[in-house]
């Protein structure tokens, strides 16, 4: 029996109702580029979802490409965004927003989040400082909800985010590549209507939530970037047969599935948590999502890497490692189970 994997939230397909839609379609003819019926579908519902109907809304291959295509498109030249240091941009992307040619500006981070208050710092100082002239502009903020650490902004949270913004010309961009987890989360009170009033640009994950591939940008203002598509283009980020990301995001958002597609997620990352605890293993802070990271000495984390796949995430000190368990939408108990009779017997 293989192990039980808990490596990543995207090492599975894709929902059996995107798989569905997508064989029944396969033979049909449409034009390229996203500009096909289902996708203009797929783009209502999200709409209706966020509650705002001009809101532009546009389908990439995934989330690096659209990271650095909606940050480029958000900076001038002689700006840079505003990151936590542990935010996805700042380490997981390769450089890819530098070699865009913007600097991630960073600022330390608590649980993968930073304050309002924080950003109001930063922004103050550098407008006060007399060689403003020769330095990076703080031009966007950069958050992702959830975090890389599974942690959640509150609604309250966001709109001091907001404000701050606001009184430095600052803009708000989220990276939800998991948003979905977020949004099923009992501890989240932020909805999809209150990221489209209060970002000026965020997008929902498919990806890691449900799709083989695919990210959903949202920008409220459709005249905030003007010829978006053509700045999609020129990333490499538009995909020409457009229809196969509209048909999986048509489908995510049919009956609410988005929303409600995180659950098992959540159920099966609570039920890891509670084990953890049982068997005396120290988690490292409170994560409400689908993340959940483990404090391991060096030696024990050898050992329970031949009971179950996770993955590294980063030296506590230099006995002890922090790793990454995280659970998908398609996690099965049995995963859990099967875990548990490995560590209790």
């Amino acid at each position: 029996m293989s192990k039980p994997s808990f490596a990543t939230d995207y090492e599975e397909g894709a929902h059996p109702a995107i798989l569905k839609r997508l064989v029944e379609t396969n033979l049909e003819q449409s034009v390229g580029y996203g500009l096909d019926p289902v996708s203009e579908s797929a783009r209502d519902r999200i709409r209706t979802a966020c509650a705002c109907p001009q809101a532009a809304v546009h389908f990439l291959i995934g989330g690096t490409q659209v990271n650095t295509t909606m940050l480029d498109a958000l900076l001038a030249s002689y700006e840079g965004v505003v990151a936590a240091d542990t935010a996805h941009v700042a380490l997981h992307e390769a450089g890819a927003i530098e070699a865009g040619g913007h600097k991630v500006l960073t600022l330390p981070g608590t649980n993968g989040k930073i304050t309002s208050e924080q950003v109001d710092e930063f922004c103050s100082i550098a407008e006060a400082d007399g060689s403003r002239d020769h330095m990076v502009f703080p031009g966007v903020v950069y958050l992702s909800q959830p975090t890389e650490y599974g942690t959640l902004y509150s609604l309250d949270e966001l709109e001091r985010m907001r404000t701050v913004c606001d009184r430095h010309s600052l803009r708000l961009y989220i990276d939800g590549a998991r948003l979905a987890y977020a949004l099923a989360s009992p501890a989240n009170d932020v909805t999809l209507p209150d990221l489209a009033r209060l970002c000026d640009a965020f997008y929902i994950g498919g990806t890691k939530c449900g799709a083989l591939l695919g990210e959903a940008v949202v920008v409220p203002d459709p005249n905030l970037i003007p010829h978006l598509f053509t700045i999609i283009k020129q990333h490499g980020a538009l995909l020409a047969k457009g229809r196969l990301l509209g048909i999986q995001f048509d489908e995510l958002f049919r009956d609410d599935l988005y929303l409600r597609i995180g659950k098992p997620a959540l159920k099966a990352a609570d039920a890891l948590r509670a084990l953890f605890k049982q068997v005396g293993l120290k988690l490292a802070f409170d994560s409400p999502t689908n993340q959940t990271f483990v404090v391991l000495e060096n030696q024990q984390m050898e050992r329970l890497a031949k009971l179950v796949e996770f993955d590294f995430w980063e030296r506590a000190d230099a006995t002890h490692t922090v790793v990454r368990f995280a659970t998908s939408w398609a996690t099965r108990m049995e995963a859990v189970e099967a875990l548990r009779q490995e560590l209790l017997g």
